[in-house]
């Protein structure tokens, strides 16, 4: 379809959460098309996805192929602390300090462009730039080429993300609960699914001040890339394209390819999971960036001891504490860990573990989980059911989803201020893993989705997955908008 002459720069949010998608996209493109790709970013972010590139694929002539180009980047000239180029390890204060930032990397982005434009002898075919960074817009006009917006989230939380933020809908009304422009009139959203910092915003503040524009700006762009497919949000993707009024490719979900097929596990994990019958381990994780309040810890553990199930829980320190610190044994109920071990109940990993080959063994039955968009395209994957426990940014519209639109999930609570007792989680463990009633309409539901994500992404000659078929409407769109230009 493609020609090795053409080119796209990209530039993701300076977040992990978005680094990864945006790579992934790089890739898809390169195998679809042949263009040259070059992806930019600060220093510290472009090694991450150095490091990550050699690390998933050593022999991979991919690596050769996708161009990581950094942009200076200062993070002391922000209010930031050293070296802090992402969202990993950044407390909630200075978050908005950091999108400030993100505007910095604008002259850098049109000399790179313009660089391109020089060697090659024409600009980018296009480049696409996070939902965040409406300004990208003109800095890609201003080069001659074409900006194209990505959404790394879903159709759902990308609407419900823009237009929270164009509409702050909380202001407009006394009452908890309202609609929200772009959703159907049935869907109703709560005070307590926004952030904090959505919650207080009034227009004049330094978040309405970053969003709104930016936002705006973006719906100037050519078109949306979105990390979801067809199949699976239909409802949810032709609200977005009915309110942003732009074409929309849901191209998704972009998972390393690795995450859909069995790889090499820690022994320590499999030979746990091994011991167990197929679909009866619950496996917990809260994401690297987030984790619950000590009080909730405990109530979690009392309910999960008392529901009898087997459990495989991703343990970080609570609230308060650094992640990344040593677990101290006093955040457990006294002798919890030692009960759950000798009965071979529990597993509690510390910090990390690979979360998509748990996810993928035929003892995991469930997932309690934070609801970010790559944690839940990763258990939609597997058609497991889930139990919300939305904690940050958009994870309350992503659980939202999981529960009203898809029917794959229950929502235990939401946040780290919420009061949660023991008996009330092991109601809803038993509840989700239940292989009858309400617990198997949700497996059933969610095999179904997990099918339809394998099916969106197969590359079988001309039959081609709806997300496939996706990108390439997508390059042709982008080819012939071209060829328009410079007729």
């Amino acid at each position: 379809m493609g020609s090795e002459n053409e080119h796209i720069g990209m530039l993701p949010l300076m977040a992990h959460g978005h680094l990864i998608p945006f790579l992934a996209l790089a890739k898809q493109i390169h195998r679809s098309t042949g263009f040259k790709i070059t992806i930019a970013n600060t220093p510290l972010n472009i090694q991450y996805l150095q490091n990550t590139i050699s690390s998933a694929n050593p022999n991979s002539p991919e690596k050769f192929n996708i161009n990581l180009v950094e942009l200076p980047f200062c993070s002391s000239d922000h209010g930031l602390p050293p070296n802090t180029e992402n969202t990993e390890n950044l407390s909630l204060d200075l978050i908005i300090n950091f999108f400030t930032s993100s505007q910095s990397p604008k002259t850098p982005l049109y000399n790179l462009l313009m660089d391109i434009k020089e060697k090659a002898g024409k600009p980018p075919i296009c480049i696409i730039t996070d939902t965040f960074f409406g300004w990208a817009v003109d800095v890609a006009k201003s080069a001659g080429s074409t900006n194209v917006t990505f959404a790394t989230g879903g159709a759902y939380v990308t609407l419900a993300y823009t237009s929270m933020w164009l509409n702050l809908p909380q202001k407009k009304t006394n009452s908890d609960e309202f609609t929200l422009p772009g959703f159907p009139e049935r869907c109703h959203f709560h005070i307590t699914q926004l952030h904090k910092y959505l919650r207080m915003a009034g227009g004049s503040d330094d978040w309405s001040k970053f969003m709104q524009p930016n936002i705006t700006q973006s719906f100037e762009s050519y078109g949306m890339l979105c990390n979801t497919a067809e199949d699976i949000e239909p409802g949810a993707l032709q609200w977005l394209r009915n309110y942003i009024k732009l074409p929309v490719w849901a191209i998704g979900p972009l998972l390393p390819q690795s995450y859909l097929k069995k790889s090499k596990n820690p022994e320590k994990i499999i030979e746990w999971l091994d011991l167990h019958d197929p679909a009866s381990v619950l496996h917990i994780s809260f994401g690297s960036q987030n984790t619950i309040s000590s009080s909730q810890m405990m109530e979690l553990d009392i309910g999960l001891e008392a529901s009898a199930k087997s459990f495989l829980w991703v343990i970080t320190p609570p609230v308060g504490f650094d992640l990344r610190a040593e677990f101290r044994s006093e955040w457990l109920p006294e002798g919890f860990e030692e009960r759950i071990k000798e009965i071979k109940q529990g597993l509690l990993v510390r910090n990390w573990a690979p979360q998509l080959e748990i996810l993928s063994h035929k003892s995991t039955g469930a997932f309690l989980s934070h609801c970010g968009w790559n944690s839940v395209l990763e258990s939609l994957s597997q058609g497991l059911p889930t139990i919300g426990w939305p904690i940050a940014a958009e994870q309350t519209y992503n659980s939202k989803m999981l529960v009203e639109e898809m029917g794959v999930a229950v929502e235990m609570t939401r946040g780290v201020q919420s009061t949660i007792v023991g008996h009330e989680v092991k109601n809803v463990i038993e509840m989700v893993m239940d292989k009858a009633g309400k617990g198997q309409e949700m497996k059933e539901k969610a095999e179904k989705i997990g099918r339809q994500i394998r099916a969106s992404m197969t590359e079988d000659g001309d039959d081609r997955g709806s997300s496939l078929k996706g990108l390439d409407e997508f390059i042709r769109s982008i080819l012939l908008r071209r060829q328009d230009q410079s007729v």
